[in-house]
């Protein structure tokens, strides 16, 4: 309930209400594209400057170790269930937006854990960054694989059968290309850049800079939230109609992916605001990066079912919901 009357969450939700009314409330998109790069500055800085306190220790690296083997195992799982109920492409593309993660349910949350006193650590932020682009790369090896089933005449169809023949396959798209595109995203580099900026300046860098990366910030948060209010309230049509499946998918899926990161945090012995910040990536859904670039890579899927999914479901579910239950849960389970 406290995440409710949290005025960034209250924004989001007005937005919700604004564009189902269909009202002409709207964020020009340079203004929206700034706010992301705003929050995106602002918590690779948060970032560097804890990184700066804490150091960079082994326990850092097998954190960020094992975030990135999340990011491996859930798109991997996800395409294995999928592929039973749609075609392979779809469930590649379908499995890479949830194996990936959002930006803007981590920002969040890290600014929930802060207003309840709940320590994190710094290296989180570098999770983020390292857990995006697996999930990408994954769903370009597997639609090659399938086109290349395709031109040898075996195409398989959802629910596992074996059809002869189909259209000629595309080009496949070039790992190579997709991992430069992955690691050069300006987002990715403005995130770790500010990180590196935030961990070289330290104490001195987060007092010069606290009046742009803490004063601002809520603020900031709030107006973004806004606009995804009504972005997720726009989208919100493209679910109806979907497979009950994919529905049931889009909403216990993160569920499932949020305890595997749960498992993870608890061998790991890792904190509850760590804990909790790995269940967010781990149940989040890319509705930025990897639509667009599955939108190239992976032109037979069909981006209404991906992207709407993930914006108009899963992600206002995280706001609302999954972030206060993940957080309490990480508290009970971890502290």
């Amino acid at each position: 309930m406290q995440n409710l009357i949290d005025p960034a969450i209250l924004f989001f939700i007005f937005g919700v209400l604004a564009g189902t009314v269909k009202s002409n409330l709207e964020i020009p998109p340079a203004i929206s594209r700034f706010l992301s790069l705003y929050l995106l500055m602002a918590l690779g800085l948060k970032g560097g400057f804890a990184l700066s306190q804490s150091g960079l220790t082994a326990s850092v690296g097998i954190s960020l170790a094992a975030a990135v083997l999340l990011a491996i195992v859930i798109p991997l799982i996800g395409y294995a269930v999928l592929r039973r109920f749609v075609s392979g492409f779809d469930a590649a593309a379908v499995a890479a937006t949830y194996g990936s993660v959002s930006a803007v349910t981590f920002v969040t949350a890290v600014q929930t854990l802060e207003n309840q006193g709940v320590p994190y650590g710094g290296h989180m932020a570098a999770a983020m960054a390292l857990m995006e682009s697996p999930a990408i790369i994954l769903a370009v090896v597997l639609a090659n694989s399938l086109r290349q089933k395709q031109a040898s005449g075996v195409v398989l169809q959802a629910g596992g059968v074996a059809a002869l023949g189909g259209p000629t396959a595309p080009h496949g798209a070039s790992v190579g290309k997709i991992l430069h595109e992955s690691f050069t995203d300006g987002a990715q580099l403005l995130l770790l850049g500010a990180m590196v900026i935030g961990l070289v300046t330290g104490e001195a860098g987060k007092a010069a800079m606290a009046p742009f990366s803490v004063d601002l910030f809520k603020g900031m948060l709030a107006f973004f939230l806004l606009d995804m209010g009504l972005m997720a309230a726009r989208n919100l049509p493209q679910v109806k109609g979907q497979s009950p499946v994919l529905i049931a998918y889009a909403v216990l899926g993160p569920v499932v992916h949020a305890a595997l990161a749960l498992g993870v945090a608890v061998v790991l012995k890792l904190s509850a605001g760590n804990g909790a910040l790995l269940m967010v990536l781990a149940a989040s859904a890319s509705y930025i990066a990897v639509p667009a670039v599955l939108r190239t890579a992976l032109p037979e899927a069909k981006p209404a079912l991906y992207f709407g999914l993930s914006l108009g479901l899963t992600f206002p579910l995280n706001i609302v919901l999954g972030i206060p239950v993940y957080l309490a849960v990480a508290q009970a389970v971890l502290t």
